[in-house]
């Protein structure tokens, strides 16, 4: 993590999170006194953009003409790229331009008040949002879609409801139409002056019982239930227009201990309805239809999978921070591990973790960078890649180190070709690179010889911050602020796409595009994208964090705090994907995520590594469920900020959990069996 990174975190959540403690900054742009913008106000329309120019100047009011400069405002609100900014919602925000200016000094800032209006809307309609025929004692909800001049949707978009006749059929304010009595109505909503209308025939139910087929009867917190009910007719006949509801009476196992939502009713992308429960007790699962319901009652038992865990070994870093880790076994046979530094003048260390039980620290390599935040190693081993950020000339790019004597790598090449703006995530194959620059595209590079590195291509997503990249059967999976997930074709061939013509597949928007890692499920087939948020600003919580005094990457102050969460999306179709749950601790935030067998391994910065139990169906928030298997915050005394965990990295490896401290260093540690319970 850098500041670059951490200030689009904090712009990108809201637009009134401008008191930054002074931190370290991978380019400083020295001589900087004040920013001017040109509009120095915006006033647009949603759907429009505008020309937006921020010039540096210095204190003798000279323009300081190279001035790197980072503009952003809040995400899904509006949108900076290329010079230019795009309104994307109504309302008053505003966009913040910085230049950091240098250790320990605070950041010169500049806000550009922008306020945004909706067009007029050119069409309105009703929208069924369920399925089935209206009969008496049925709801069926509906929304309305509102469209604008240029064909764009109207989000957000409210209505007044009516029915022309209450006798026949009611509708709420929330646009939920029932079936009072047999014959004919007329459902009509306003907006902005505008009307529109959907008419029924209501008939009178034909249902005379609920046949339901829930094979469960007791399962644990967490776990998925698939929820299948008939309507029929007195004669036995099923009634396939008949919709069916579904809720539940919870009756907790203890009543001092029961949540607000102990459970959870959704639907699968099938559109079966589906159930979990985040508590214990017993649940009553109610399937109705008009005036026919049935009941099936389920017993919920605690999940328990916690295991306790402890440390085995470390390789202490406490002079500077401490950013990514890569194990790999060597070609000697030997296992080693290859850990970055961030604001440590450009160093990477190599460790011997052959013996987690005694980590040995072999080599180090430097080069021109500031910071080294990613690291990775080749699946085959054969190559090591390390991120640049600040090259004391601005040439930012990868630098390639060959593993052939693994203990001690050498620098094999440097690649900088579209990699000037500063490579903050990398990711590798046994045969290419995946390098990400400046936050605005990937590159792919060739690395059959590592000597000799060549550009491929590269893909750049329009209007979209990127930050964090991960590859899987030739989809590329990435994280991208102001866009969402974006899956783009490198090589998988079913959607179009190769190394050498990347082509979109499609977009998730999610309001969350910093960490990303797409996982298959082999119990199921199912392939789970883990997006993390890495907020690092606490503002507007009920616990607004610390965010005081000289913390980040310095010694002394207070430890860092953090906010955000992952988002687990199931996109085993990439066509149709759709959120499914998250893992959620409200005084902590995400960072690096990997999952193995079935077990998320997560850095949770100042929230420590957490080891959770991801099997089976996944639906709300896991951290509810008693998912979590293990917890362990890295704290110490002599750390570069004293007794301050904050998790960069984890990662599984052979039985082991290995993970970077930001202010400690590399540590290592093992689950414990379960102890076996004696009646």
């Amino acid at each position: 993590m850098n500041v670059v990174r951490f200030f689009r975190r904090v712009t990108a959540a809201v637009a009134t999170t401008l008191a930054l403690s002074p931190a370290l900054h991978a380019q400083y742009t020295v001589g900087v006194a004040r920013l001017v913008a040109e509009p120095a106000r915006v006033t647009m329309k949603a759907g429009e953009n505008v020309a937006l120019t921020v010039t540096a100047f210095d204190s003798a009011g000279k323009v300081v003409a190279d001035a790197p400069l980072r503009i952003g405002g809040p995400r899904e609100s509006v949108r900076y790229a290329d010079g230019r900014l795009t309104a994307l919602r109504a309302g008053s925000y505003m966009v913040v331009a910085t230049a950091f200016t240098g250790r320990g000094i605070a950041a010169v800032t500049l806000q550009i008040p922008v306020t945004i209006s909706w067009p007029a809307l050119s069409k309105l309609e009703v929208i069924a949002t369920e399925a089935g025929r209206l009969y008496t004692g049925t709801m069926l909800a509906h929304g309305v879609k509102g469209m604008h001049g240029d064909g764009s949707v109207r989000p957000g978009l409210s209505a007044t409801w009516r029915t022309s006749d209450a006798s026949v059929a009611t509708v709420d304010r929330f646009g939920n139409v029932t079936g009072v009595k047999a014959g004919a109505v007329a459902i009509s909503a306003e907006s902005e002056g505008m009307t529109a209308q959907v008419r029924y025939t209501v008939a009178a139910s034909p249902v005379a019982r609920i046949e339901t087929s829930i094979r469960e009867t007791t399962i644990s917190t967490g776990d998925v239930v698939h929820l299948t009910a008939v309507a029929r007719r007195a004669n036995g006949e099923a009634i396939t227009d008949a919709k069916v509801d579904w809720s539940y009476v919870y009756t907790p196992d203890d009543s001092t201990a029961a949540p607000g939502g102990p459970g959870i009713i959704d639907r699968a992308p099938d559109g079966t309805p589906i159930f979990a429960a985040n508590a214990p007790g017993h649940f009553t699962l109610i399937a109705q239809s008009g005036t026919a319901l049935t009941r099936t009652v389920l017993d919920v038992k605690p999940r328990d999978v916690r295991r306790r865990i402890s440390i085995t070994g470390r390789g202490i870093i406490n002079t500077t921070a401490t950013s990514d880790l890569w194990p790999w076994t060597g070609k000697d046979g030997r296992d080693y591990c290859i850990v970055g530094t961030w604001g440590g003048d450009g160093y990477a260390l190599i460790f011997d973790i052959t013996d987690m039980n005694s980590i040995v620290k072999t080599d180090s390599i430097r080069v021109d960078a500031r910071t080294i935040n990613d690291v990775t190693v080749s699946p085959d081993g054969r190559f090591a890649v390390i991120s640049r950020e600040g090259a004391s000339n601005r040439v930012n790019g990868i630098v390639i180190l060959d593993l052939a004597v693994p203990a001690h790598p050498t620098i094999a090449s440097v690649f900088n070709e579209q990699l000037t703006g500063g490579v903050h995530n990398i990711f590798a194959t046994n045969d290419n690179i995946f390098a990400i620059s400046g936050g605005e595209k990937y590159v792919i590079i060739d690395a059959k010889d590592i000597t000799k590195p060549r550009y491929v291509s590269e893909y750049k997503h329009p209007g979209a911050r990127i930050h964090d990249l991960w590859v899987r059967d030739g989809i590329a999976y990435s994280a991208q602020g102001g866009a969402g997930t974006v899956l783009v074709d490198v090589g998988n061939g079913k959607y179009g796409g190769t190394l050498q013509k990347p082509k979109l597949i499609n977009v998730f928007p999610i309001n969350s595009g910093h960490e990303i890692y797409p996982y298959v499920q082999a119990s199921s087939g199912k392939t789970y994208l883990f997006i993390g948020d890495e907020e690092m600003n606490r503002a507007g919580r009920v616990w607004e964090g610390t965010n005081y005094g000289p913390t980040l990457g310095q010694s002394g102050g207070v430890a860092q705090t953090s906010g955000g969460y992952v988002h687990i999306v199931d996109a085993t179709d990439p066509m149709n994907m759709r959120k499914v749950g998250r893992y959620h601790l409200e005084d902590y935030g995400a960072h690096d995520i990997i999952v193995e067998n079935d077990v998320l391994y997560q850095a949770y910065y100042d929230g420590g590594v957490r080891v959770v139990d991801v099997s089976g169906e996944l639906l709300g928030n896991l951290a509810e469920q008693r998912r979590e298997i293990a917890v362990f915050k890295p704290y110490d005394p002599k750390a570069l900020t004293a007794n301050a965990p904050f998790v960069m990295n984890a990662m599984p490896w052979k039985g082991r959990v290995l993970f970077t401290d930001f202010n400690s260093g590399l540590w290592a540690a093992k689950l414990e069996e379960r102890a076996t319970v004696v009646p």
